[in-house]
């Protein structure tokens, strides 16, 4: 990857960090309600906890970005560090007749990981010579790594004992907070140093870190309608992207099952998605789609959502979910990083964090009503294509917003 070779030292750290956590992470977490229930707690109780960790990490996100821009990442990252070590650690003592532990030990490594993926994709963000998308790429491909790898080795290991997975997770951890937070990796201003927004009127002295509208001659005014003008469209999206994403944990893994009557077909879908991200999400942002702005990329991601929901309206079996994949994935891959590209730029001067921030809230709040509303669907169709082509509206409807959100661009270092 070109990409990586023109990484600092500093992007490189913070790229195995992201790789590392991730594949730790998805060493963890699908065999967690395994592990509870094996201990004796109850199916409602497993499931409850499980939430927890999801909740606590997104309900976190927003005072993350606060915290992020107000002490800097480094010290937000070493909080983080140390919340995911001592929750491992709380994980491994707890157990159903220590139900104290195990809860603590959860909402401190949701926590902790929402401070740690803030302060670092911040950093990623604001590193000297790298331009926002390309480490946004990145980040995503080694995420997906971990996505694709960790439940292979999680399998592998927990025959000897989740306890061992639990080592891993702290040793890992420990490692990376020493090599990160000792070092000069986490010492750069949390602004846009290497790529500056540019929009209509934007000229060479204007502050990168204020909306088109105020540097367009109009120093410090950024009203609220310039604030609303970005933000609410951008968090609009933000909130339809997780809600039509979720379905693939909703929706899509009962329609797969109907489709071609076996349980491994979600299996199959997602093993190629994440193959397909890891392969080519690097080049298509930074390759195939370089010279494109983020508002045009969000629209072509969300066309693709709809065009992915459009091949199941036939319910064609094998045919239709083997054709979902591709449209899927080439949605996930434009919309993910680039509406964090979006807020990026449109976010204040040394506000990244809260940008970011504000668009895992977003994301959460997404997830939330998707996982509802997916459920209320599925009762109200009870199979068929209605669910799908109401999932085809949506997601036209959410392209054409991306018309509304201002032109900024990024130029590429």
């Amino acid at each position: 990857m070109n990409g990586w070779r023109g990484a600092s030292p500093t992007a490189r750290l913070l790229l195995v960090a992201v790789l590392l956590t991730g594949l730790t992470t998805f060493m963890f977490l699908p065999l967690l309600a395994i592990e509870l229930t094996a201990h004796g707690i109850p199916a409602g109780r497993t499931g409850f906890l499980v939430g927890l960790l999801a909740f606590s990490s997104q309900a976190f996100s927003l005072l993350s970005g606060l915290l992020v821009d107000r002490l800097g990442p480094r010290r937000v990252m070493a909080a983080g560090f140390l919340l995911r070590i001592a929750g491992y650690v709380l994980l491994g003592l707890g157990g159903a007749g220590r139900p104290a532990p195990l809860v603590a030990g959860i909402v401190a490594v949701g926590v902790g990981g929402s401070m740690l993926g803030l302060s670092t994709k911040t950093l990623l963000v604001s590193q000297e010579g790298s331009d926002p998308r390309t480490m946004l790429a990145l980040r995503s491909t080694f995420v997906n790594i971990g996505v694709v790898v960790g439940p292979a080795l999680g399998a592998l290991v927990y025959p000897l004992g989740f306890r061992y997975i639990l080592a891993a997770c702290v040793l890992s951890h420990l490692v990376l907070g020493i090599g990160l937070v000792s070092g000069r990796t986490a010492a750069a201003v949390p602004g846009r140093t290497a790529a500056k927004a540019t929009g209509p009127g934007a000229g060479p002295d204007a502050d990168p870190g204020t909306a088109p509208d105020a540097a367009a001659g109009r120093p410090g005014e950024v009203t609220r309608r310039t604030l609303l003008r970005h933000w609410a469209p951008l968090a609009a999206l933000g909130v339809a992207y997780w809600a039509i994403y979720s379905q693939l944990n909703v929706l899509l893994p009962i329609a797969a099952n109907e489709l071609t009557g076996s349980t491994a077909a979600i299996s199959v879908v997602f093993t190629a998605n994440g193959l397909l991200v890891v392969l080519f999400q690097y080049t298509l942002l930074s390759r195939v789609f370089r010279r494109a702005t983020a508002r045009t990329l969000l629209a072509l991601g969300f066309l693709a959502f709809a065009c992915a929901y459009a091949v199941l309206i036939p319910l064609a079996g094998w045919y239709s979910l083997l054709a979902f994949v591709l449209p899927v994935t080439l949605a996930e891959m434009l919309i993910g990083p680039s509406l964090d590209e979006q807020a990026v730029n449109a976010a204040a001067l040394r506000r990244t964090g809260l940008a970011l921030g504000t668009m895992s809230a977003a994301g959460a709040l997404g997830s939330l009503l998707g996982s509802s509303l997916g459920g209320q669907l599925l009762q109200a169709t009870r199979g068929g294509s209605r669910a799908w082509v109401l999932l085809v509206g949506c997601s036209l409807a959410a392209a054409a917003i991306c018309l509304l959100l201002p032109k900024v661009r990024t130029h590429h270092a």
